[in-house]
């Protein structure tokens, strides 16, 4: 009902309607190895239409297996009673889930009637593939990797899981192929990654799948990937393959590029190799990179160098050097100040600067610090140059699998949450406060709250004394954090009366106030919109791409990376 401003720092609305950007490539492999796919994003199609009809729509969809994401956390209430309805329309289908969350609660999830299968970890194109010709052929169940299923009598049976590939230069990845499937459907809404990406579109290629950091909050730790998907190293795309997804995309779209993954992760020549690359293909699209670490000058002007135009964004997570070391980020203040310098001094257009309440260490006067540094930062570049900081609780649930979800007491957390259905029971209150899944040993639930709103005016206010913002800018996000202070407040009265009726009653008084302010609530969302053309303005590209993808050689060069 009050969302609050859990996702004021991602594209995606509250709800979280992005699916992951494995459902591309495993759709990619599949339609290489002649299966028909098509992807449909309910969430964003329930955004656009508050009158969908959701079972029928589920109802009028015909498919032998309906693959559905259980990735990230707030989406565990979603999924399951999805795989209800389309268990309750298709009973003879197969229903499966698969996502780094499904990963972490699959003996939960395959013990579900209506559901079918599990498949486990990060690279799961071609177990997709031999799960389907399996299916096809009658084969045996048994030789999928990765797959947790049930067999004819109920019984679940546990395939190992030995899928986990030591590099990514095997896996397709083509935007051609999910704009192929959605003109095959006429479904140009239903397959958008997240409500309004026709207007806004942003693509994404992957440096990586694991990682080399052990940040104590995160799920796709190394710790992490250890644990939930047996992966004991990063498995890395070449800087080559990643320039020839870079150029795959442009070839359809003008449109920005975000490098997900520190490129510096994959070694010492990594961002020598891919500078070169981008340089000799011709890598004219504005390209995002995230850093994990700070970066000096000479990693900056290699990427100058071979991209141009580019932007940054680096998760300091607090201006607090205590608590950002007690989260596993082991660098100083100074140097954060020497990266935005260099960066800026060596052609970065937009620097990206994200800080958290809620965390290891943090009482409520350093959450606020981190907000009142923003002034200092902002003192070290220019007024022109496109700095933007944001500041937001660390929401809604922390990760199952991270560190810190593992062992709580070590990082002082308290959970209210930590199975499956414990998960979804929060997710049904009606204030984004009482569905935070913990709280800390410097903080209460209700502390990370109004330190998130207390944050929130201070950046505003540091924004406005350096120039970033004008009067009215600054008076309209002021407002706009006092009424859904207010109305968090107005909640927890309701929510503090024993009459359910009552109770329910004015719960619907206050409904339309509360969605109407799910978007930008202590930060301006639009601040994270990079400048690029719609989807439309991008037909003629469009249309040229996909008859160069439709030559012979392209098509044979597609079917021997498959039999690879």
């Amino acid at each position: 009902m009050f969302y609050g401003p859990v996702s004021d720092v991602v594209p995606s609305s509250p709800v979280f309607e992005m699916y992951p950007i494995g459902f591309m490539t495993m759709s990619s492999h599949l339609e290489a190895a002649g299966f028909r796919t098509r992807i449909v994003n309910l969430a964003v199609q329930m955004l656009d239409n508050r009158n969908l009809d959701v079972e029928r729509l589920i109802e009028k969809l015909e498919a032998k297996v309906y693959a559905i994401d259980l990735h990230w956390m707030p989406h565990c209430h979603g999924a399951i009673e999805i795989a209800k309805i389309v268990k309750k329309h298709h009973p003879d289908a197969i229903v499966e889930f698969g996502g780094f969350s499904s990963s972490y609660f699959y003996k939960d999830l395959i013990a579900r009637p209506y559901i079918d299968m599990v498949m486990r970890g990060d690279s799961t194109e071609l177990p997709h593939v031999k799960l389907m010709q399996v299916l096809q052929d009658g084969g045996d169940l048994s030789d999928v990797p990765n797959l947790v299923w049930k067999d004819r009598d109920g019984r679940v049976r546990e395939n190992p899981l030995t899928n986990i590939p030591d590099d990514l230069d095997w896996c397709m990845f083509d935007y051609g192929t999910m704009i192929k499937c959605t003109l095959r459907n006429m479904d140009i809404k239903g397959a958008l990654p997240w409500q309004g990406w026709d207007k806004l579109p942003l693509t994404s290629v992957f440096t990586v799948r694991g990682c080399s950091y052990n940040c104590a909050e995160c799920g796709g730790s190394h710790d992490a990937n250890k644990r939930l998907l047996c992966r004991n190293k990063p498995a890395f795309r070449s800087p080559e393959k990643l320039v020839e997804d870079m150029t795959i995309i442009q070839s359809y779209l003008d449109t920005p590029i975000f490098v997900i993954g520190d490129p510096r992760q994959g070694g010492s020549d990594y961002v020598d190799r891919l500078t070169a690359a981008a340089r000799r293909e011709g890598v004219k699209n504005h390209v995002a990179f995230e850093i994990f670490q700070p970066g000096n000058a000479d990693f900056f002007s290699k990427l100058q160098h071979g991209f141009g135009e580019y932007s940054m964004e680096i998760s300091p997570d607090s201006h607090d050097e205590i608590v950002r070391f007690a989260m596993g980020k082991g660098y100083d203040n100074a140097s954060i100040d020497r990266t935005l310098t260099s960066a800026f001094d060596n052609g970065c257009v937009r620097f990206d600067v994200f800080y958290m309440t809620g965390l290891p260490e943090q009482t409520p006067e350093s959450a606020m610090d981190s907000a009142r540094a923003s002034a200092h930062l902002w003192s070290l570049v220019g007024r022109d140059k496109g700095l933007f900081i944001y500041n937001a609780p660390f929401a809604p649930f922390v990760d199952p699998g991270s560190r810190a979800f593992e062992n709580p007491d070590k990082w002082g957390y308290r959970f209210f949450a930590r199975t499956l259905d414990e998960h979804r029971a929060l997710l049904e209150n009606p204030s984004w406060k009482h569905v935070l899944s913990y709280e800390t040993k410097w903080m209460t639930r209700d502390q990370i709250a109004e330190v998130s709103y207390d944050a929130a005016l201070e950046l505003a206010r540091c924004e406005f004394e350096a120039g970033r913002i004008d009067r009215d800018a600054y008076d309209t996000r002021v407002e706009r954090t006092g009424i859904a202070r207010g109305l968090l407040h107005r909640l927890d009265d309701i929510l503090a009366v024993r009459d359910e009726a009552e109770r329910t009653r004015r719960l619907w008084d206050i409904k339309e106030e509360g969605e109407r302010m799910m978007a930008s609530t202590v930060c301006n969302k639009k601040d994270l919109d990079w400048d690029a053309g719609s989807i439309w303005s991008n037909a003629p590209r469009v249309v040229t791409g996909l008859l160069k993808s439709s030559w012979p050689f392209n098509r044979g060069k597609r079917r021997a990376q498959q039999s690879l």
